[in-house]
C-alpha cells in the first residue's frame, strides 16, 4: 500500500466531511441515491452509505463521525425507515447532537412513539401526489438555508474531452429534477397502490428513466487535477517555486492529447479553500488529483508527490525526492512521467518530457517569481514582474519562455495605462520576436504574440493567425481558446467564437472571465436563461470583479427595465450604474431622470469608458452622438470597441454609412 509523507498507510489522504447526512432504510436506496445526487448538483455535500464509508473501517464508527460532522440531516421518512432500528439509532444520534432534522415523508405510514418524541421538532416536507418536483425543490430550498453559506460551493462543470456546454448543464439539472420526480414518485406509488389507481400511469417507465442516465457525464478515468504544490520551507517564502512546479506540470501534462486536465486557473482556484479532494474532483471532472509539497533550503529541495484517487482517496502512486534545484526539470519529467505510467496513458501523440527551458537555475528562479507577481496582479507587482524578467534574460539570453513573458507583462501593463502605446509596441515586439526565433514551436509564445497584436496593433488578422498556431501546437492550452473566441467575434465568426469558450471552460472550468464572456454572447443571442445561468457562474467564482450588471443587462435585453433598476444595488461602478439607469429610465418613460442617468454617464465615463456612452446612444437610438463618442473611442483606443461587430447593442447603427466608415478605420472587415 502506499504510504503518505508521514510514512502513515494512505488508504485515505484525508476524512471526508459532509454538510448533510442522508438516513434511509435500504428498501428506499434508490430514491435517496438520487436525492443526492439532487442536493450535489446544488453544490451540497453530502455523506450516504455505503459510498462515502471508507473501506476497513468500523461501519457505525463511520456513521457516528458523519453525523458528527454534518450540519443538517435529511430523513427519508418511511413505512421502512420507521421499521428500521439503524435509521432510528441515527436520528437518536442527529438529535442528542441538535442536528437540524429535516424529513421528506413519502408515505402515510403512522409514526411511532419514538420517532414522533426525535422529529417533534423538526421541519417535515410531505410527498404529496402530483407534487414531486415541489418537493423536491423545497429539499433543496430547505437544507439550503439551514447551511452557512460557505458550506455550499458552486455547482460543477462536468465535462469531458470535448465539452459540456451551459446550455447542456442546464438541461442535466433538470433531468436530474426529473430523476427525482420519477423516484419520488416510484417510491410514492410503491407505499400506495390505491393512489395509484386513479392516476395515469407512465406508459413506458424504463423510457422516462433513461434520460437521467445519458445526462450524467461519466467522469474520464484518465483525467488529472494539478493541484497548486504546498510550500512547506522554513520561511514560508518559496511559494512561487512551489506554484512553479504545479505549473509545469499541469503545462506537461496538458500535452497529452489522451490525458484530460484542468488549466490552472481551475485547478488553482480551490487554494485556502475548504474542500476535499472529493468536493474538488467532482468540481472539475477529473477522476484523480496530484497534489505534493515542496521544502527549499538554498539550492537543495525536497518535494514529495501523490496521485490520489478521488472516488475513495486511494494512493495510486506517491514519491519523495531529495535533490539540488539543479535538478528540478528531472524532477518535473520524473514526476509527470510517473502520472502518466500510473494512469496507462498512451503517449504515442505527446510526451510528457520537454527540453529544458533554460540552464540557469538562477534564470528560473527568477522566472518564477516573475509569473507568481503577474497573477497577484497589483500595478506594483507587474513593475516587480517586469524586473525579474529583464534579470532572467541577463542571465540567459537563450530563455525563450522569459522573453515571450516581457512581452505579455508589456501588452497588461499598457491595457492598464502603466506604460504608453509607444513602449509597449516597441519592447513588446523586440521581446516576442526574441522568444519566437528562439523557440518557434512553443504555444504559449504565439499565443502572447496574438495578444500583443490584438492589443497593441488591432491586426486582427494576425492575432487570428497566432492564436490558430498556439491551439495547433498545444490544444490543451485553455488559455488559448478564450483568446482564439476573442479574435474570432471581433472578426464577427461569432458560432466559431461561442463553440471557442465553451471549449475554454470544457479545459478551465473555473475560469470566470470565460463564464462572462459567454453570458454577453447568449445575452445578445437572446438566450437568457443560459445567459443568467453562466453569468451567476462568473459572479460566484470571482464577486470581486463580477457584480450583478449581468443582471441587468439580460433584464434589459428583455424588456424589464424594472427588474434591472432592481438590481442596481449591487452593480459596483458608477460608470456602468449611470448606463443602466439611462436606458432603464428612457425605456419606462421617466425621460428626465434618463437625461440625469445620461449627463452623470458622460461626465464619469468621458475619459476612461466612451465606447460606453456611445453603446447607451446606440441603444437609445441616437445615431449622431452615438458615432461622435465612438470616434473618441477610436482616438483614446478604448478596448471596447474591438468587439462593436458582434456587440449587439450597436444595432441601430449598422444600417447607417458611417458604420461601414468605422469599421475600415479599425481595421475590421465589413
Amino acid at each position: 500500500m502506499a504510504e503518505n509523507d508521514r510514512g502513515e498507510p494512505a488508504a485515505r489522504a484525508e476524512t471526508f466531511k459532509a454538510d448533510v447526512f442522508i438516513s434511509y432504510a435500504s428498501h428506499d436506496a434508490p430514491l435517496a441515491n438520487v436525492i443526492v445526487e439532487a442536493l450535489e448538483m446544488h453544490g451540497i455535500r453530502c455523506w450516504i452509505a455505503p459510498r462515502d464509508v471508507v473501506p476497513g473501517s468500523l461501519y457505525a464508527d463511520e456513521i457516528i463521525r458523519a453525523i458528527n460532522d454534518a450540519n443538517v440531516v435529511v430523513l427519508l421518512l418511511s413505512e421502512h425507515a420507521i421499521a428500521s432500528s439503524h435509521v432510528g439509532k441515527e436520528i437518536e444520534r442527529a438529535s442528542s447532537k441538535r442536528r437540524r432534522i429535516i424529513a421528506l415523508r413519502i408515505d402515510s405510514a403512522s409514526l411511532n412513539r419514538a420517532f414522533e418524541y426525535f422529529l417533534s421538532e423538526s421541519q417535515w416536507i410531505d410527498l404529496h401526489p402530483g407534487d414531486a418536483d415541489a418537493a423536491a425543490a423545497q429539499l433543496t430550498t430547505a437544507v439550503r438555508r439551514h447551511l452557512e453559506p460557505s458550506a455550499v460551493i458552486g455547482a460543477h462543470i462536468q465535462s469531458n474531452k470535448r465539452f459540456l456546454s451551459p446550455v447542456r448543464t442546464v438541461r442535466r439539472g433538470k433531468w436530474l429534477v426529473t430523476a427525482v420526480v420519477v423516484v419520488l414518485a416510484l417510491a410514492y406509488v410503491t407505499v400506495n397502490k390505491v393512489w395509484l389507481s386513479k392516476h395515469a400511469q407512465v406508459e413506458d417507465p424504463a423510457a422516462a428513466i433513461a434520460p437521467t442516465n445519458i445526462a450524467i457525464a461519466v467522469v474520464p478515468q484518465k483525467s488529472v487535477a494539478v493541484l497548486p504544490f504546498v510550500d512547506m520551507s522554513e520561511k514560508k517564502d518559496q511559494a512561487y517555486f512551489a506554484d512553479g512546479l504545479s505549473e509545469e506540470l499541469i503545462d506537461m501534462l496538458t500535452k497529452i492529447s489522451d490525458l484530460q486536465v484542468p488549466a490552472r486557473t481551475s485547478s488553482f482556484y480551490f487554494r485556502d479553500k475548504q474542500a476535499t479532494i472529493a468536493d474538488i474532483a467532482k468540481a472539475l471532472a477529473v477522476a484523480h488529483v496530484l497534489e505534493g509539497s515542496v521544502r527549499k533550503s538554498g539550492k537543495t529541495i525536497r518535494i514529495t508527490a501523490q496521485l490520489v484517487r478521488a472516488d475513495n482517496g486511494y494512493h495510486v502512486w506517491s514519491e519523495t525526492y531529495d535533490r539540488q534545484i539543479d535538478d528540478i526539470f528531472k524532477v518535473q519529467d520524473d514526476i509527470a512521467g510517473s502520472v502518466v505510467k500510473s494512469l496507462k496513458v498512451s503517449l504515442l501523440a505527446g510526451g510528457a518530457s520537454r527540453s529544458i527551458p533554460t540552464t540557469n537555475t538562477d534564470a528560473y528562479t527568477s522566472y518564477l517569481q516573475a509569473r507568481a507577481l503577474f497573477q497577484r496582479g497589483s500595478a506594483d507587482d507587474y513593475r516587480n514582474a517586469y524586473e525579474h524578467l529583464t534579470e532572467a534574460v541577463a542571465l540567459d539570453p537563450a530563455f525563450a519562455a522569459a522573453w515571450s513573458e516581457i512581452a505579455r507583462v508589456r501588452v497588461r501593463q499598457y491595457y492598464l495605462g502603466q506604460i504608453t502605446l509607444t513602449a509597449a509596441r516597441a519592447e513588446a515586439h523586440l521581446a516576442i520576436g526574441k522568444a519566437l526565433q528562439l523557440d518557434p514551436q512553443l504555444p504559449e509564445a504565439h499565443l502572447t504574440r496574438g495578444r500583443v497584436l490584438y492589443f497593441l496593433d488591432w491586426d486582427w488578422q494576425g492575432a487570428d493567425t497566432e492564436m490558430k498556431t498556439s491551439l495547433r501546437l498545444d490544444p490543451g492550452l485553455g488559455e488559448s481558446y478564450r483568446w482564439a473566441a476573442m479574435t474570432a467575434g471581433t472578426l464577427g465568426r461569432f458560432d466559431e467564437a461561442e463553440d471557442l469558450l465553451r471549449k475554454a471552460l470544457a479545459l478551465d472550468p473555473m475560469e470566470a472571465f470565460t463564464y462572462s464572456t459567454l453570458s454577453d454572447y447568449l445575452r445578445q443571442s437572446g438566450h437568457w436563461p443560459e445567459a443568467t445561468k453562466a453569468g451567476a457562474r462568473a459572479h460566484d467564482l470571482m464577486p470581486s470583479i463580477f457584480d450583478n450588471r449581468y443582471v441587468a443587462e439580460i433584464a434589459l435585453s428583455r424588456g424589464d427595465p424594472q427588474a434591472a433598476l432592481s438590481a442596481l444595488p449591487r452593480v459596483n461602478s458608477p460608470i456602468e450604474v449611470a448606463s443602466i439607469k439611462a436606458r432603464a429610465f428612457r425605456a419606462l418613460g421617466r425621460n428626465q431622470d434618463a437625461a440625469a442617468a445620461l449627463t452623470e454617464l458622460e461626465k464619469t465615463a468621458a475619459a476612461d469608458a466612451p465606447a460606453e456612452i456611445a453603446r447607451v446612444y446606440a441603444l437609445l437610438d441616437e445615431r449622431d452622438l452615438s458615432f461622435k463618442w465612438l470616434d473618441h473611442s477610436y482616438e483614446v483606443r478604448d478596448p471596447v470597441i474591438v468587439d462593436i461587430k458582434r456587440d449587439r447593442d450597436f444595432d441601430a447603427l449598422r444600417s447607417d454609412p458611417r458604420y461601414v466608415r468605422f469599421l475600415q478605420k479599425m481595421n475590421l472587415p465589413p
